[in-house]
């Protein structure tokens, strides 16, 4: 998907919201397989969200047959909505190729997340694909950031390496980062960094990120932002209301997001 039609999704929809399928085998409803349950939560969030997001681990340990239903459930979103594969990939220049090959040709994502810790020739191969996208790593909403990202290293975090390096990698048409909304604090100084490069936000939700500072500080001019939420959607309900909870969860979200858009 190219960056006009992600950015005319989220105008007409009034919506950046990316809903991350990290489905939990052990949280779904009792008799109920993982790939029915992404189906239920697509069904009853689509109209309100531009991007899914399925995180990789939660298909892998099901084996070859989490393979499949990461197949199927890619399928199923279909080519309306924006899709990630949260892989985090990231290795030396031929393995990085095949990686792109994997999420791009054999399961048809529109992106994938990449850590860029190995350098130019690991992130690279996921620029080379016309219409899709590399997600950048660079500045995460989980506790361990602070172990290297905000780290000072010649004057300026780490993470402000990795925006300025990666930023002459590519485009602000194929590159993408991911940047925390526990860091939303931070977002001001990515902005001035990247302006033009869209931002891929976790950790609104069940983290904690407020949506309302997300917004404030990391808007572009033509948005700019996929704010993911997961738990906060999937697991809105655990009883067999767990579908309609979801939309109305992804509902809210998405009316609060309008009123910016």
């Amino acid at each position: 998907m190219d960056r006009k039609t992600l950015v005319n999704y989220i105008r007409n929809r009034k919506s950046c919201l990316c809903v991350g399928l990290d489905t939990d085998p052990t949280k779904i409803p009792a008799g109920m397989d993982v790939l029915s349950f992404n189906k239920a939560i697509i069904d009853a969030t689509r109209e309100f969200c531009v991007a899914y997001k399925p995180n990789l681990a939660f298909y892998e340990v099901l084996g070859s047959k989490g393979w499949d239903i990461l197949a199927e459930t890619v399928e199923y979103i279909g080519k309306e909505h924006f899709t990630i594969a949260d892989a985090k990939r990231g290795d030396i220049g031929n393995t990085s190729g095949y990686y792109a090959k994997t999420f791009f040709d054999t399961y048809g994502f529109d992106s994938v997340t990449v850590a860029p810790y190995m350098g130019k020739d690991s992130v690279e191969p996921f620029l080379v694909h016309p219409g899709k996208w590399a997600i950048v790593l660079a500045l995460t909403s989980n506790a361990g950031a602070f172990d290297f990202e905000t780290l000072t290293a010649e004057g300026k975090p780490v993470y402000s390496h990795v925006l300025e390096k990666c930023s002459h990698w590519g485009t602000p048409e194929n590159t993408m980062y991911v940047v925390g909304a526990t860091r939303a604090e931070l977002l001001a100084d990515v902005r001035r960094i990247v302006p033009n490069h869209f931002l891929l936000v976790p950790g609104v939700g069940a983290q904690g990120g407020s949506l309302q500072e997300v917004m404030r500080h990391g808007m572009s001019a033509d948005v700019g932002l996929l704010i993911n939420a997961s738990r906060s959607i999937l697991y809105a309900s655990s009883g067999s209301d767990f579908a309609v909870a979801a939309g109305r969860e992804a509902g809210a979200i998405q009316r609060e997001m309008a009123q910016w858009i």
